[in-house]
């Protein structure tokens, strides 16, 4: 009978001391080491698991976004768009009335006297073309805080609407007093066409500021400045020329009534909206 033959295989043990080096001779020492698992994470050489905990604050990250003043642009664009779609004759002898392309100008502005309803789509667009401008120029040159955009447009908007409502009422009370009322319509006529016109030409100006880089930014804005300039220029010319033959005014007159009822309520809004803006921000 056959015994089976035990025959010895020799074997080597292989001990990583650490994830770089191993030894094949002798295995780590973990003598030193504590059994305990909260004695092993304090004994750790690289991480302070013992050590006094650290508070770090941030800041919560806020995104900047421009989806609203993108969306209000937008409906802004679709607001003229359904103007000019509905009322394309009233725009049409509007601006041949304003630029002075015809002579047939007392029934260009019959017609256009006769269309209230797009006369006063127009002045909303104004008021709100107006008002958002205003809130960028704050925002821009750093008046008041520019995490309130929002609120800033709509004190643009009311001082524009309580100013032209004030306006329209001295106005028409001063026509009934001093029995002038066909020379205060002319008048008034004039201001609302020039307010009308703004509000389209500063659409695009408008789109250029909310999205443009900042020299493209100081570009627009003063060319919409200018632009500004030259149509109150233009108004106070009509106006001038309307008021002289209705009802003889001289010129130091006029100038008088320019920087009493134009220029002064415009310079005191500004003083006091920079100041309530700078003392609450």
């Amino acid at each position: 009978m056959n015994t089976p033959v035990k025959k010895r295989v020799d074997t080597l043990a292989v001990y990583f001391t650490d994830s770089l080096r191993f030894s094949a001779t002798k295995p780590a020492d973990f003598s030193h080491l504590p059994y305990n698992r909260a004695g092993l994470l304090e004994a750790h050489p690289y991480f302070n698991f013992s050590g006094k905990p650290v508070h770090v604050r941030t800041d919560r990250y806020e995104p900047v976004t421009y989806e609203g003043i993108f969306y209000f642009l937008l409906i802004m664009l679709f607001y003229f768009a359904i103007i000019k779609f509905f009322f394309a004759k009233y725009l049409a002898n509007l601006l041949t009335l304003f630029f002075r392309a015809s002579i047939r100008q007392q029934q260009l502005r019959e017609q256009v006297l006769q269309s209230p309803f797009p006369s006063l789509l127009l002045n909303n667009l104004f008021v709100f073309a107006g008002a958002l401008y205003g809130a960028f120029l704050l925002k821009i040159y750093h008046f008041g805080n520019p995490d309130h955009f929002w609120l800033h447009f709509l004190y643009c908007a009311g001082i524009l609407s309580l100013l032209y409502l004030f306006k329209y009422v001295i106005l028409r009370i001063t026509g009934w007093i001093f029995n002038i009322n066909k020379a205060v319509e002319t008048y008034l006529f004039v201001v609302f066409m020039t307010n009308k016109i703004i509000g389209i030409f500063l659409l695009p100006f408008l789109v250029l500021i909310s999205f443009a880089g900042a020299g493209i930014v100081e570009i627009g804005i003063t060319l919409s400045v200018i632009m500004i300039c030259i149509f109150y220029v233009y108004r106070f010319a009509a106006s001038y020329a309307t008021l002289h033959k209705e009802i003889k005014i001289s010129g130091l007159h006029f100038i008088l009534y320019l920087c009493a009822f134009e220029i002064a309520p415009l310079l005191l809004i500004y003083k006091v909206l920079v100041a309530y803006l700078e003392k609450a921000y």
